[in-house]
């Protein structure tokens, strides 16, 4: 019995000459999917050799979608690290409470340095707090006694130009040898 799928001559020399066995048949075009095979008829077996896949489509020759590498946290540093700008931070802190300008700067380049390498800094903070506070603390204690020792300076001069001379302070007028008896001279 021969296959329905793969019929052979009865004699082979015959159709074809060619010792290797026969031509297998051309390959369907570019894009075309080939016939699918017969199913074979009852009672028989299918097919030794595997059914070939479809035709790859457009898709096939693209490169395959790879998934993204997966994402590690940033290594906590061992316990025993120094933090960069814990120094840079206690320096900000002392000076917070004598040089408050610079003490602010310091302290925003210390907690700078801390938030890079993923640590805290409770001193570039502390610094920062203070410093700032008390900058606006004393900008205002300045707007108040500035003009007072500016006005006292005017006084003062005037009386030591002219003895006898009359003064405005705080709006009241004071001869020169008024003033000089209430601060004690």
């Amino acid at each position: 019995m021969t296959d329905p799928h793969n019929p052979r001559p009865e004699n082979p020399s015959s159709e074809n000459p060619d010792p290797q066995g026969p031509a297998p048949a051309a390959p369907p075009a570019y894009g075309e999917y080939a016939p699918p095979p017969a199913p074979p008829a009852y009672g028989e077996y299918a097919p030794a050799t595997p059914v070939a896949p479809p035709a790859p489509d457009a898709n096939a020759y693209q490169q395959p979608a790879y998934a993204a590498a997966p994402t590690y946290a940033a290594a906590t540093p061992a316990p025993g690290t120094p933090v960069p700008g814990k120094t840079l931070g206690i320096v900000a802190f002392v000076l917070a409470f004598f040089v408050q300008l610079i003490a602010l700067i310091l302290g925003i380049v210390a907690l700078v340095q801390s938030k890079k390498a993923g640590r805290s800094n409770g001193f570039a903070l502390a610094a920062i707090i203070i410093s700032a506070v008390l900058l606006v603390i004393g900008a205002i204690i300045a707007a108040i006694f500035i003009p007072i020792f500016i006005e006292s300076i005017n006084a003062a001069t005037v009386c030591a130009n002219d003895p006898s001379a009359t003064v405005e302070v705080f709006g009241q007028q004071l001869s020169c040898q008024q003033l000089l008896d209430q601060s004690g001279r």
